[in-house]
Formats: C-alpha cells, sequence, structure tokens
C-alpha cells in the first residue's frame, strides 16, 4: 500500500488524532490537506500553541482542548500521540465501538516506499541514528532522517523512492503497536527505563523486540552482545543476526582489535575504523560507531566511515562542551535520563567531575548508580524529585566512605551556581541527571538549554 491508497481509504470517515505536537502535527495538516475531517485533541489549553490552532482551524480542523480532550472518542480512525499507553480507558471503549486505534509511525512504516533502518535502545538512540544517516548520506545515498529523533517522515513519503533509506530512531513507546520491522534493526542496549509509564520491565522489554520480531529472514538485526537483554534477543531474532562487543572477537560482527573497530562477515575479517580516529569521547561512543557500523556493513565504505568520525563532534545535549570558562569545563549531558546513561558519561573522562544530577522520579533503581559515582565524582549536586534517592543510593553503596561530599539544593539554577563556585582550574562540570526533566522541564532539551544559558552568563 502506498500513501495515497491509504489516504484514499480515510476518505468519507471521520480521524482524530490525539496530542498536537512534532510528531502529529504535520499529520494533521497532511490529512487535512487531502480533504479528511479531522478532530485534534489535546490535553493542554489554546493558549499553549500560540497560533497554531488558528492555523489547524483555518485548513479545517476542530479542536478538543483541555482536561476533557478524551471525551467522546467515536471517530472511525484514531491516531494516539506516542507518549500515551494504547491502553488507555478512552482508547479501549473507543475500539470496543469499532474504531481503528494507530499512530503516525505504525502508518508509515505501511506505507513506506524507501528502504528502512530503526534504531531503539535504553541509551545511544539518538547518536547511533545520526551516525547511520550521516554516513549513508556521505556515501551518496538519499537519506532521511526522522522518528523519536524530533522529525516525522510521513508527509516526506511522497518524494522517496525505492532506492532512498530512511533512518529512524524509535522508543518503547512508539514499538509498543508496531506490527511490521524495518530492514534493519539495531538494539544498542537495554537497562531498565520508562518504568513509571511501562507497567513492567518485560512490558519496555516487548516493546523494544517488536523492531526485529517482524522482519523476514533476509533482513538484518544488530544487537550489544555485551548486554545481557539484547544478546538474548539473537536467539529469537527472525532475520539474520549481526552483533558488536567491546569485550571479545565475533567470528561475524563487529569487535575491537589492535586499537581499532574490525568486522568480520562472510567475507573476510578487516579493521575499519581506528579508535584515535573517533573525535566523539567516551566508551559508550565506540559502541554507537559499532553498532552503526554494523548497521551499515556493505553500504558505506571504510574511507568514508574514517572520514566521518574524524570530523563528528555529536548530537547537541550528548556530552556536549559548553564552554572552558577559567580553567574549567562546562559540559551538558541533559540527555542522560537513566543512570545507565550518566555511568557511560561519567566514563568518558580520565578525571574524577563535579556532577549535577537529579530530577522526574521514573521509578527506576539508583542502586547501580552509586559505585560510578565513588569512583567518578569528587563533589556530587542534587536537585530535583529524585536528590533523595540518588543521595541514598550513593550512601548507601559498600565503596561509599564519605566522598564524594553530597549536596543538595532546591532549585535547578541554584545547583548549577553552585557547582561553578566549587570548581577549581582543571576541573570538569557535567550536568547529567539520570532522571528525567518533567519535575521542572518541558523536556531534556529545555533542561539543556537552560543549564546552557546559565554558564553562558556566569
Amino acid at each position: 500500500m502506498d500513501i495515497r491508497e491509504y489516504l484514499a481509504g480515510l476518505k468519507g470517515k471521520r480521524v482524530a488524532v490525539i496530542g498536537i505536537g512534532v510528531s502529529n502535527t504535520p499529520l494533521i495538516k497532511m490529512l487535512l490537506r487531502e480533504g479528511i475531517s479531522v478532530t485534534a485533541c489535546d490535553k493542554n489549553k489554546r493558549e499553549e500553541f500560540g497560533g497554531l490552532c488558528e492555523e489547524l482551524e483555518s485548513l479545517g480542523a476542530c479542536l478538543q482542548l483541555g482536561e476533557r480532550y478524551l471525551e467522546g472518542l467515536d471517530q472511525e480512525v484514531i491516531f494516539r500521540t506516542p507518549g500515551m499507553r494504547p491502553d488507555v480507558p478512552a482508547l479501549l471503549e473507543a475500539q470496543a465501538r469499532g474504531s481503528v486505534v494507530t499512530s503516525e509511525m505504525e502508518v508509515f512504516f505501511q506505507v513506506c516506499p524507501c528502504h528502512t533502518i530503526g534504531v531503539t535502545g535504553s541509551d545511544g538512540k539518538t547518536t547511533t541514528t545520526t551516525i547511520i544517516a550521516s554516513l549513508l548520506k556521505a556515501a551518496g545515498h538519499n537519506t532521511y532522517l526522522g522518528g523519536n529523533i524530533g522529525k516525522p517522515l510521513l508527509a516526506d513519503v511522497y518524494g522517496m523512492e525505492p532506492q532512498d533509506w530512511a533512518v529512524l530512531e524509535l522508543s518503547s513507546f512508539q514499538l509498543m503497536t508496531m506490527d511490521l520491522s524495518p530492514e534493519i534493526a539495531v538494539v544498542t542496549n537495554l537497562a531498565p527505563n520508562h518504568l513509571d509509564v511501562h507497567k513492567s520491565m518485560s512490558e519496555y522489554v516487548a516493546a523494544k523486540e517488536n523492531i526485529f520480531i517482524h522482519q523476514n529472514d533476509d533482513e538484518k538485526a544488530v544487537f550489544n552482545r555485551d548486554n545481557a537483554m539484547t544478546h538474548g534477543f539473537a536467539e529469537t531474532a527472525p532475520g539474520r543476526v549481526m552483533e558488536f562487543s567491546r569485550r571479545e572477537e565475533l567470528e561475524r560482527g563487529v569487535y575491537l582489535k589492535d586499537g581499532a573497530i574490525w568486522v568480520a562477515n562472510e567475507v573476510r575479517a578487516r579493521p575499519v575504523l581506528p579508535l584515535k580516529d573517533i573525535l566523539l569521547p567516551g566508551d559508550h561512543n565506540v559502541e554507537n560507531y559499532m553498532a552503526a557500523i554494523a548497521a551499515v556493513d556493505g553500504l558505506v565504505p571504510d574511507e568514508v566511515i574514517r572520514g566521518f568520525a574524524a570530523r563528528f563532534g555529536g548530537v547537541e545535549h550528548r556530552i556536549e562542551l559548553v564552554r572552558t570558562l577559567d580553567g574549567v569545563r562546562y559540559y551538558n549531558d541533559s540527555i542522560a535520563s537513566s543512570p545507565s546513561r550518566t555511568m557511560a558519561g561519567l566514563r568518558s573522562f580520565a578525571e574524577k567531575v563535579i556532577l549535577i544530577a537529579g530530577g522526574y522520579d521514573k521509578h527506576i533503581p539508583f542502586d547501580v548508580l552509586g559505585p560510578e559515582v565513588v569512583a567518578h565524582v569528587k563533589h556530587l549536586i542534587l536537585t530535583g524529585a529524585t536528590a533523595d534517592k540518588i543521595s541514598a543510593a550513593v550512601r548507601g553503596c559498600p565503596e561509599y566512605h564519605g566522598q564524594p561530599p553530597i549536596t543538595k539544593y532546591d532549585g535547578f539554577t541554584e545547583a548549577v551556581l553552585a557547582a561553578h563556585s566549587m570548581a577549581k582550574p582543571g576541573d570538569v562540570v557535567i550536568l547529567s541527571p539520570a532522571c528525567a526533566s518533567f519535575d521542572q522541564f518541558k523536556n531534556f532539551a529545555q533542561r539543556g538549554e537552560a543549564f546552557k544559558k546559565i554558564i553562558y552568563e556566569l
């Protein structure tokens, strides 16, 4: 089915789109341009959208806003926002009455005319997705980058050709109800995350499995062999499995040897990328490159990979060097919304750092963070709803004997300014919260921008 056939099937039907955000606004506009009746529903009030509401109404949309935005859902087709669970009562009731509940991403995979690569995992999704798309572009492939990275691609399918590539970051929320998998599926790693939304760790893992479980036997799945959960996926994947490992040499896969990333496939084993040529710091970024190289093996020449790695400085909010002031380096790692992500960030530095952490409580354990803080942090500054939980995890670990000092602050700005006042020439100050941002900010990007603004104004 192509996009025109799909939209033709919606003609004459009433459609609801839940969520007037980044993912769904292009979808709403596309449906309206096709003359389809659309009700756009969102829990936010009109004044929070600026002029967007007037624009959508001028195109013919009906708006249902505020606390009662889910009342009376009786449209034939309902697009849910990615962050909404598919089993909320309003959706279940609508389905019982005959409504079809879907999402922008599900429809994209139904109608996409080109090759697809999907990337998921607890950490490293955005960087790995960006590397893959950039490598394909550098090798001359017409490439579309989107998904959870902030760019919906459904409206772009009109211009896609069969030989093109769509590279998508896919979250567990997007994957929960997916019944199609990309041609190449990448799972960077798995650790407890988003347990404030998912009912259990098993539900979270099951959502991630959807990225590869519907593949054909000639399609490819890339897994992290060093992660127990993702290595276990190799047994159930219906497609061709290619693993990557920093710890062991593989007969088929991507691994480290003699200071370089090697690839072994059916033909031969070869060195592809010397580690010294990778501009991005940290072992976790080595893993991101390994995952990306496994995904594009056979599609991108080795010399293109080497050239790109030497100049790619990373993605905003991911161990981003904000400023060096009076000999102190300030890093923004606001994307680190889980303990494992913060642990990877801490390991990127040779010296002990001043760490600013804490935020929204996703109900995930912080025990694993304790030993890493003791080993890599010279002063721990905590703020946000999880400050007490993180403090207890660090103080409760066997390695803690009073160091590092732990200080808590009520406000985010207060915490950042405290880190600045403590820092001496040669120090590193890093915002790497190990938590989501929703207790004080709209999202991790807003938190990162707030941090950078404070640092720039010092």
